[in-house]
């Protein structure tokens, strides 16, 4: 695919605006009639995952998932780049002594708190491959050693999934999403391999297991 097109000229590529605008459609994707046999088991796999753990949540969005993890989990603080989800999250109602929300950037994580797992829904996709490593590097300098990660993430189907507009020299895969209002985005959306996914985690993960199904992967591993 071309990695320059006339096409781009009036994309906007801010990302987190894009969600920020959407946020109140976010969740839709979910009630997919396709995905209703995938889902269950993403729930079940996320719940085993995190029992008993504390929880720190990167790009939490809506909270959709951090309503499925609290369920098992120890404690979860959520966190998002983006108010306008936050307030959608805080909207849940999570049990208060179990669920807290902050503002942040995934890329500029800072905590003294002890957690024992860091979670990561739906955001692999979206980071850079040349920001992957810094990404990690930071989760392995806030976290520390032996922490658990855990990730999930989209699967490209065709005729299902939204089309790659454009790849770009690193590899990087990007999507055109547009609002409502007429306004068009260009999100970068990854769909690694499980063999790139290993490649990629490898130099910061230990024990990484993969579980993929027809619209989603998912995958744990512990910080070295």
């Amino acid at each position: 695919m071309s990695t320059n097109s006339n096409s781009n000229i009036n994309l906007n590529t801010n990302m987190a605006e894009y969600y920020a605008k959407r946020a109140d459609q976010h969740d839709n994707v979910y009630a997919r009639p396709e995905r209703q046999a995938d889902l269950p088991v993403v729930r079940d796999w996320l719940q085993q995952a995190v029992a008993g753990q504390r929880v720190l949540e990167i790009a939490c969005g809506t909270g959709y998932w951090t309503a499925e993890a609290v369920k098992t989990a120890e404690h979860v603080l959520a966190t998002d780049i983006n108010a306008d989800v936050i307030a959608i999250a805080r909207a849940r109602n999570l049990p208060a002594d179990k669920v807290d929300f902050a503002l942040a950037d995934a890329f500029a994580i800072e905590t003294d708190q002890p957690f024992t797992a860091c979670l990561a829904g739906f955001w692999w996709s979206h980071v850079l491959r040349e920001q992957q490593d810094s990404f990690m590097e930071r989760l392995r300098e806030q976290l520390g050693k032996d922490t658990l990660v855990v990730m999930m993430d989209n699967v490209y189907v065709e005729g299902i999934s939204t089309s790659i507009a454009r790849t770009d020299l690193l590899g990087n895969t990007f999507q055109i999403r547009r609002l409502g209002s007429g306004e068009r985005y260009e999100v970068v959306k990854n769909f690694p391999s499980d063999s790139g996914l290993r490649k990629r985690l490898s130099p910061h993960l230990k024990d990484i297991r993969i579980q993929r199904i027809e619209h989603y992967w998912m995958l744990t591993g512990r910080l070295k």
